[in-house]
């Protein structure tokens, strides 16, 4: 099996699956483009941990990690299997890279079974998590992707789920995507050159050196995934952009995929 591409999805809201005004659909299509995996490493941006944790569970529950909603999404599930296996082969990969890592029995939470049941609705991938750090830095965060860049040539796909832009006190939900805040583009555009050029440098900075980064990030849980895909993927990746356009003024629905070039 060829070495797989890795991937950060903008996960959107909770509704995704279920708001006809969503573009939930483009999931799917961008599935379509990607190889088949043997297996997902998911790092969702709702998993927060101090090291690194990697879920053992043989059959993860769907975590209703969200309050409010309508009654249709606590409903869905997710039963995808578990991965087992690669999670433990994960925390190993990080602790011989000086990573501290543990194991657990964790379920889904929605940033990784939303957009999971949108691009894989047979649930028949099986699926491990990986926490993030939200107290480290976007540097540590490219080091576990490198740590894990070897599993893609196993047929694992490394998946990171967050938002490319993530400020609620900034969102609107009564905003047309035409009425996104001009901000949220000059540091979408900033971030994508920068993904282009492989300037790994300057992203990892990003907090320094992008347009109105602390504005679209006030806290940096959303974006830490990316940096794992970064890692884990070639250094010399062809950067994939699947842009959806942006949601409630603030919320960019972009995907990214790194494909070795």
């Amino acid at each position: 099996m060829s070495r797989l591409p890795t991937v950060f999805i903008s996960h959107g809201a909770p509704t995704l699956p279920i708001d006809p005004s969503m573009p939930s659909a483009e999931f799917a299509s961008l599935a379509a483009t990607l190889p088949r995996p043997r297996a997902i490493l998911m790092l969702s941006a709702h998993w927060g941990t101090a090291q690194p944790v990697a879920s053992t569970a043989e059959r993860p529950e769907t975590i209703h990690d969200f309050y409010g909603f309508p009654r249709a999404l606590y409903e869905l599930r997710y039963p995808a299997p578990g991965a087992p296996d690669l999670a433990k082969h994960a925390a190993a990969l990080l602790g011989e890279q000086g990573i501290p890592a543990a194991t657990t029995d964790h379920g889904l939470d929605h940033g990784a079974w939303v957009p999971l049941l949108l691009m894989f609705p047979d649930a028949d991938v099986p699926v491990a998590q990986l926490s993030i750090q939200p107290r480290l830095d976007a540097a540590h965060h490219f080091r576990v992707g490198r740590a894990l860049r070897d599993l893609r040539d196993d047929g694992v796909m490394i998946v990171g789920s967050g938002q490319i832009t993530h400020n609620l006190r900034m969102a609107d939900f009564s905003a047309r995507p035409e009425d996104a805040d001009p901000r949220v583009t000059e540091f979408t555009d900033w971030f994508e050159q920068r993904m282009a050029e492989r300037d790994i440098d300057a992203l990892l900075d990003y907090r320094a050196r992008a347009p109105h980064a602390t504005l679209m990030h006030p806290t940096d849980e959303h974006l830490l995934p990316v940096f794992s895909a970064l890692g884990a993927a070639a250094d010399d990746y062809r950067l994939g952009v699947q842009s959806l356009g942006t949601f409630q003024r603030a919320l960019a629905m972009t995907n990214y995929v790194f494909v070795d070039d």
